[in-house]
């Protein structure tokens, strides 16, 4: 176990967790209070999933070229200007770029960090590190819409705080640069890249609908709490509970996964408490306190779709693919984060706020389908 990369690795990230935890309500409530639709909100917020589609192929040559150290330097260096342009972007078409080149940044970023840590980390124990990876990084997405209910939406302070945090993640990156792994070509890149989208579907599947689920849930929430009747404060805070469900459940389900001699049944088991949150979500949204109840335990099994889909990938490969599995497997992240911001907004302006709940819903009962069918498929060659 090499904890100095993985420990380097998951503070650089996790900074960049708070980063995004504050600025994805941040830009949406601004948006609102322009004016602008759920389904225009959804459209921006979509955009980053089209940059993740672009950037995940990026992240393997950037890597062989330049070094995965500098490379994530240079991402976060990136990152951070294209957040500041937000605040001085005043035209909404200028909004779209900005999220191009912030999502990119992103995206390349967060594959390099997993490749440093899987690779730095024994197989029998990914799951359990994966755990410390994901609760560090949820806690580091609590504490980003908790600090957006103590700064507001207004003026350059939150902007100002986010630019912060993202330089903060350069830190240990650079502290940490004698020990990042290499990456070394082999065979077909190209090729090696889309089979893994394929060669585990359960996994990748997974994944989609966390991106879906994610991305759609954090830039639409505030709107739905908001015409729920709650206060950006509060609202904000109900996002800090789905966090906390991720800090405090990761560690454990990461555990369990590694105990598993098939992974598939703990993201089915994550999936139907999935829908089941979706359904009760409705009937409790005149409840603060049962609903950040609801919400906390939903948030916790939900993130562990990434956490253990991740460690059921890296349980099927090893060495040099892991690169290029970390690559597809954020590829299918990046299309769930296309596709989730614009089937709730979609769903929140045919519908109303039932719509956020449904469309939710029905990501989550695409993968019970799939996954059941996979299962039963393998009992029947056994």
């Amino acid at each position: 176990m090499q904890w100095l990369p993985i420990s380097a690795a998951i503070a650089s990230i996790s900074v960049v967790g708070i980063a995004i935890g504050l600025g994805m309500p941040l830009l949406s409530v601004i948006l609102e209070t322009r004016g602008y639709s759920a389904s225009m909100i959804g459209l921006n917020t979509a955009i980053a999933g089209v940059a993740s589609i672009v950037g995940a192929p990026m992240a393997t040559p950037l890597a062989m070229r330049f070094g995965v150290v500098w490379t994530m330097a240079a991402m976060i260096l990136f990152g951070a200007l294209a957040f500041m342009g937000f605040y001085f972007a005043t035209a909404f078409w200028m909004w779209f770029p900005l999220r191009v080149v912030l999502h990119i940044a992103l995206t390349v970023l967060f594959i390099l960090s997993e490749f440093w840590i899987s690779s730095s980390a024994p197989p029998h124990r990914r799951g359990f590190v994966l755990g410390i990876y994901a609760t560090v990084l949820s806690l580091g997405f609590a504490l980003g819409p908790w600090l957006f209910s103590r700064i507001g939406s207004g003026g350059f302070a939150p902007f100002g705080t986010v630019f912060v945090l993202v330089m903060i993640a350069l830190v240990p990156v650079i502290a940490a640069w004698r020990q990042s792994p290499d990456i070394h070509p082999s065979g077909d890149e190209s090729g090696h890249f889309l089979r893994y989208i394929w060669l585990v579907p359960t996994a990748t599947a997974a994944v989609l609908v966390f991106g879906a689920v994610e991305t759609g849930g954090f830039a639409l929430f505030p709107v739905y709490g908001a015409r729920s009747g709650y206060s950006e404060g509060e609202a904000a805070l109900l996002l800090t509970m789905i966090g906390l469900g991720n800090v405090l459940m990761q560690i454990p389900i990461g555990m369990l996964s590694d105990r598993m001699p098939d992974r598939r049944y703990l993201l089915l088991g994550c999936a139907i408490v999935g829908l089941a949150g979706m359904i009760f979500l409705p009937t409790v949204v005149g409840n603060w306190y049962i609903m950040a109840a609801v919400l906390f335990v939903w948030g916790g099994m939900v993130a562990a779709l990434y956490t253990v889909g991740l460690a059921h990938l890296g349980s099927r490969l090893s060495g040099h693919e892991l690169a290029n599995a970390n690559a597809a497997f954020v590829l299918c992240y990046g299309l769930g984060m296309v596709l989730g911001p614009q089937a709730i907004g979609i769903g929140m302006d045919l519908f109303g706020n039932e719509g956020f709940a449904g469309a939710l819903a029905l990501f989550f009962l695409f993968y019970i389908v799939l996954a059941i069918t996979r299962i039963a498929a393998s009992r029947r060659r056994s």
